[in-house]
């Protein structure tokens, strides 16, 4: 198995930057970047998409049809408590602050 992966930017090879030229005088192409694998990248983006670009030209092309493997079809809800704390600023003066607290139902 490799370590490297091809970046899946659809137009990553079309880039105009230095490091994606390959090829001898005559015969040069833009090549799809290769990204490494290493502990940063392993379980993330980023070993898949050599930078934010790539990475959004992708979701935009495939977007319907990674929707598609789980559609949501109602929303999603988190039951909260709403509470008002007297709190006090850095000059001692005191104000009311909303606070939003998940209720654990489990």
């Amino acid at each position: 198995m490799s370590d490297y992966n091809w970046c899946h930017g659809p137009s990553c090879h079309e880039r105009h930057t230095q490091d994606r030229i390959r090829g001898v005088k005559g015969s040069k192409v833009l090549r799809t970047r290769k990204i490494k694998e290493n502990d940063y990248n392993q379980r993330s983006i980023w070993g898949y998409f050599c930078g934010m670009g790539c990475y959004n030209d992708f979701a935009k092309e495939h977007m319907a049809d990674i929707i598609a493997i789980a559609p949501r079809t109602e929303p999603l809800e988190t039951p909260i408590d709403v509470k008002v704390e007297t709190r006090t600023d850095w000059q001692g003066n005191p104000y009311k602050q909303k606070v939003i607290q998940a209720i654990d139902n489990g």
